[in-house]
This record gives C-alpha cells, sequence and structure tokens, in this order.
C-alpha cells in the first residue's frame, strides 16, 4: 500500500523548488540519446579547436543541410537557409520563419573561441641550442596549467603574395608535438615562495620547437637556422612571414569520456564550443520555424568581444538590416522585436572547491542547462540583467517542454563574475538572457561537462528556435 502523503510533503511539492538530476528523472531512452549525441560534439571538438576550424566545421555542415551563402540584395522566404561567413573566424546562419520579420527574429549566440597560447608576430627564437616559440597568451588563464602538456599547432599564414597556408600540426599520431618546460622540483624553492602570478609569467610560457643545428659550425644560431629551414621546406615561409601569420597552440589532447559511466567529456574548448555545437545543430535540425531563427557563433569572446569578428562589432547588425531591407522594414525594428539566448557556460559546482560558490544559486552536474538572469561581477557591473518578464517566458519555454534546467551564478557575489557576449546583444535593444552548460575546471586546458547537460542543451536551443 502506498504512503499516504503528508500535508507538509504535499506542500512542499506544490509551493518549494526541487531540481532533479538527470540520472534519477530520465529513462533509459533518454539517457541513450543524450550519450549518442555527444559522440559527434566529441568529434566537432576533436576539429573545431580554434575559431577558424569552427567556422570551416559549421559552413561544411550547413552546407549539407541546405543553407547557402547570405545574399543582401535578395528576399528570403519561408524555409530558406541562409549563412554569411565574417572573415572566417565568425558565422551567422539563419532559417526564415513563416512570420514576418517585424515580428522579431530569435538568436541563439554562442563564442567560438578559447584560451590559448597565441605565437607573437616575431616568435622564433634560439638560446641554448634550443629554438623556440614566444608567445602571448588569449583570455584568462592559469598559467602553471599550460607547462608540461603536449600542445600542437594550429593557424593560418598569410604570406604576401595573397597566398594563404593552413597550419595543423600535433593532432596526427604521427605528427611531432610540443610543450612549455616546467621547473623540476628540487629547484623551485625561491619559486615555491612566490604567489601563482609571480611564479608563472606570461613571458616564460615559451615552446620548445626543436635543438637540433644545421650541420655548418660558421655561423651562430643554427639552431634556428634549422627550424626555419624545415618551415620552408615544409610551407614554403620564412622567417618574416611569420609577421602576418595567426599561429596558436593548443592542447593535443582528444576528447574522451570521464568517469566508470563515461557521463563526462574532458576535453579543451568546451567553453564555448560546448554552447556553440547545440545551437548549430538544433538549428539544422528545424523545419520550417515560425520566427525566423538565427545562430550566431562569435570571435574574440575571451577577450572582450572586440575587433570585426567578435560581437562588439556590428557585423550581427548589419546582418539583421540586409535581411530586412527588401521587406520595406528597418533593422532596428527587427531587434526590437526579438529575443536572444546568449548561449555560454557557467561554472559547475565543484565539491573539492566549495568555499567559491553560493550552494543556492550555483549550477550542478546533469540537472541540466543553466540559466543565469546576469553575469558580470560584483554590484553588477558588465552584466545583461534580464528582465524579469523575459525570464518567466524563458522559464515557461523549457518547463512546458521538458527540459532539465537550473538557474545558476558565477561563484559568490564578491568572489565570482564573468562575461558573456549578452550585453552587447542586449544593447541592439534585444531582449537577452544567458544559458548554457556548466563546466568543471573552467578555461584549463582540458575541462569536463556532463553529457546530460550538453543534450539539454539542444533541446532547450530547438525549442527556442520553435517558440
Amino acid at each position: 500500500m502506498a504512503e499516504e502523503k503528508s500535508k507538509a510533503k504535499l506542500l512542499k511539492e506544490e509551493l518549494l523548488m526541487d531540481p532533479k538530476n538527470g540520472g534519477i528523472v530520465l529513462t533509459d531512452k533518454e539517457i541513450s540519446k543524450a550519450f549518442a549525441y555527444c559522440d559527434e560534439y566529441k568529434n566537432f571538438l576533436n576539429n573545431a579547436k580554434t575559431e577558424r576550424e569552427a567556422v570551416t566545421y559549421a559552413m561544411t555542415a550547413a552546407e549539407k543541410n541546405g543553407f547557402k551563402p547570405f545574399d543582401k540584395a535578395k528576399k528570403y522566404h519561408k524555409g530558406d537557409k541562409v549563412f554569411y561567413n565574417n572573415r572566417g573566424k565568425s558565422i551567422i546562419l539563419a532559417v526564415i520563419g513563416s512570420k514576418p520579420l517585424d515580428e522579431g527574429v530569435h538568436i541563439a549566440a554562442s563564442h567560438i573561441d578559447s584560451p590559448r597560447l597565441d605565437l607573437k608576430q616575431r616568435p622564433l627564437y634560439e638560446e641554448a641550442q634550443i629554438a623556440e616559440f614566444k608567445t602571448h597568451y588569449y583570455g584568462g588563464i592559469k598559467k602553471y596549467q599550460w607547462t608540461a602538456i603536449p600542445l600542437a599547432l594550429h593557424g593560418v599564414i598569410a604570406k604576401s603574395d595573397g597566398t594563404t597556408i593552413t597550419v595543423n600540426l600535433g593532432e596526427d599520431e604521427n605528427d611531432p608535438q610540443f610543450c612549455v618546460t616546467d621547473l623540476l622540483p628540487h629547484l623551485d624553492k625561491a619559486q615555491g615562495k612566490k604567489t601563482m602570478s609571480e611564479a608563472f609569467t606570461g613571458e616564460q610560457l615559451n615552446v620548445i620547437i626543436g635543438s637540433l643545428p644545421f650541420r655548418d659550425d660558421k655561423e651562430s644560431e643554427l639552431v634556428k637556422l634549422n627550424i626555419i629551414k624545415i618551415l620552408n621546406e615544409k610551407y614554403g615561409i620564412t622567417e618574416s612571414d611569420f609577421l602576418s601569420a595567426e599561429l596558436t597552440m593548443v592542447p593535443a589532447f582528444k576528447a574522451v569520456d570521464i568517469g566508470f559511466d563515461r557521463s563526462l567529456i574532458g576535453s579543451y574548448g568546451h567553453d564555448d564550443r560546448v554552447c556553440a555545437y547545440p545551437a548549430l545543430t538544433s538549428l539544422f535540425d528545424l523545419k520550417v520555424p515560425e520566427i525566423t531563427s538565427i545562430c550566431v557563433l562569435a570571435d574574440k569572446e575571451e577577450i572582450g568581444s572586440e575587433g570585426n569578428t567578435g560581437l562588439i562589432s556590428a557585423f550581427l547588425k548589419y546582418f539583421i538590416a540586409d535581411l530586412a531591407r527588401p521587406y520595406g522594414l528597418m533593422g532596428r525594428d527587427v531587434l526590437s522585436a526579438s529575443k536572444c539566448l546568449s548561449a555560454d557556460v557557467t561554472a559547475a559546482f565543484d565539491p573539492t572547491y566549495p568555499d567559491v560558490m553560493e550552494k543556492r544559486n550555483a549550477a550542478y552536474l546533469n540537472y541540466g542547462v543553466a540559466v543565469s538572469k546576469y553575469t558580470g561581477h560584483g554590484g553588477k557591473y558588465d552584466t545583461s540583467d534580464a528582465s524579469a518578464e523575459y525570464t518567466a517566458w524563458v522559464r515557461n519555454l523549457l518547463d512546458s517542454n521538458n527540459i532539465m534546467w537550473q538557474y545558476a551564478e558565477l561563484g559568490k557575489v564578491d568572489q565570482g563574475g564573468g562575461g558573456t557576449v549578452a550585453k552587447y546583444i542586449a544593447q541592439l535593444d534585444v531582449d537577452t538572457i544567458d544559458v548554457g552548460v556548466p563546466v568543471l575546471s573552467m578555461h584549463a586546458p582540458f575541462e569536463i561537462v556532463a553529457k546530460l547537460d550538453v543534450y539539454a542543451a539542444y533541446k532547450a536551443f530547438f525549442e527556442f528556435y520553435k517558440a
């Protein structure tokens, strides 16, 4: 005989919040779907370690799904699929809806850049018969995490004759790899007395790239000479070509399952490709939405969304204006009626470091996609604080479609904080809120997410596009 519920228990169920772990509430079939979806996500991670590679992946996949390059002179109709490639480093994809554009569009905006070690413009040097690359780190990193791990070289070299060379070295099992050295514990007594920022500096993040000299003892810097000779033979470049190159060192790790139960994924670049991939693939699975649906994959978020490929620029605003013009509409009128999910990660609660989190307002692994009404830091500086009305609309969207979700802030008030692209889209007069996947070890070379949360993000973006 079933136990009769007490009045207090019934009232708790009616009035109090009780988030559920997906491992308990989801069926075996739903969990299997999530795991299968993440197999393809891991493939994306392995093939899109830079923003350029992510754009190439997205554009190739878009064309396979019937998307065509955007033509600003053309008037599009419901069901049409278009993409706009912004300088190979950010991309906008859209599926035209059945309702007129003056009812707005639905935008899922994510970023596809991640923290890394960029090569300086004059990177190659020799010291003590070892050739190294000088780097300038990109985004917020803990410098010590980038020492003594295998690195791969990715990027492009633009030569003065107009040709561009793509570089991807260190990912194949037969490729050489590279690394930043660390000081042995036997000799680090002075280093150990320093603060972390003093013990590991940006100028020490030098990458070893070779040690054999060119066989001629009449000249100096023969190891450097031998390296540039190898690069010349492989890529046809000289040292001056580094001046117009964008080369970066990224972890050479592959995405892998973590845990005996394989419930987690460890990889470089979850921030923010773990939101970019669901935002992209859910758009591919749309047929004809009511509201025109747009996926934005942007560059430069990790350094403030700057430049003409970051969302501080006007490329999204111009795209909306070009889309609206053939209908006799102003872009600003479309934007003012629009809604946006800023698809970016948040910090997952880590039981090893509980003191930096406020547990009641933290995100947890396997509890679904995290909704953050605001990010920023301290007194809500540098953030877009979504309105109560729009937050309620998003709550209803998720609840009515049985999508696992939770509320989250990024750490304690005076402890945490961070930025997303939300405020730059909100500045266009668009209702915007952050919705993303919780991450452990965020900004480390090897981050961790839960498969159930990744799939919840896919479902959330899909329903948002449809709404």
